[in-house]
């Protein structure tokens, strides 16, 4: 079982949230990186040790955000294509399994 943290800013703790029976797994993102931008690898794995610091496991990124040029097939996608297909490549290289997208 998984439950949804925002970073360091969120007032629910890291802490409080391992002591829900059950919860083994965060859902967690980078909420700062623009979008398009590749998920650089060492803000993905700091944000895994601060999760696995907790006793817990990063399982879960929601989401890395699709720029709009991919949405609307605009020229520039196939770069914007290439910088979330690394993100998500580095995503799997730190072993976090699951990639929650949502297109809105």
């Amino acid at each position: 079982m998984t439950f949804r943290w925002f970073g360091a800013g969120d007032p629910i703790p890291l802490a409080h949230i391992r002591q829900i029976p059950g919860v083994r797994g965060i859902v967690s993102a980078l909420y700062d990186v623009p979008v398009g931008d590749a998920w650089p690898r060492n803000r993905i794995a700091r944000l895994q040790e601060e999760v696995n610091a907790a006793g817990l496991d990063l399982a879960v990124i929601e989401s890395i955000p699709v720029h709009e040029d991919i949405k609307l097939g605009r020229a520039t996608r196939d770069g914007l294509v290439d910088q979330y297909c690394e993100s998500v490549r580095t995503m799997g290289e730190l072993g976090v399994p699951v990639l929650c997208y949502n297109f809105m």
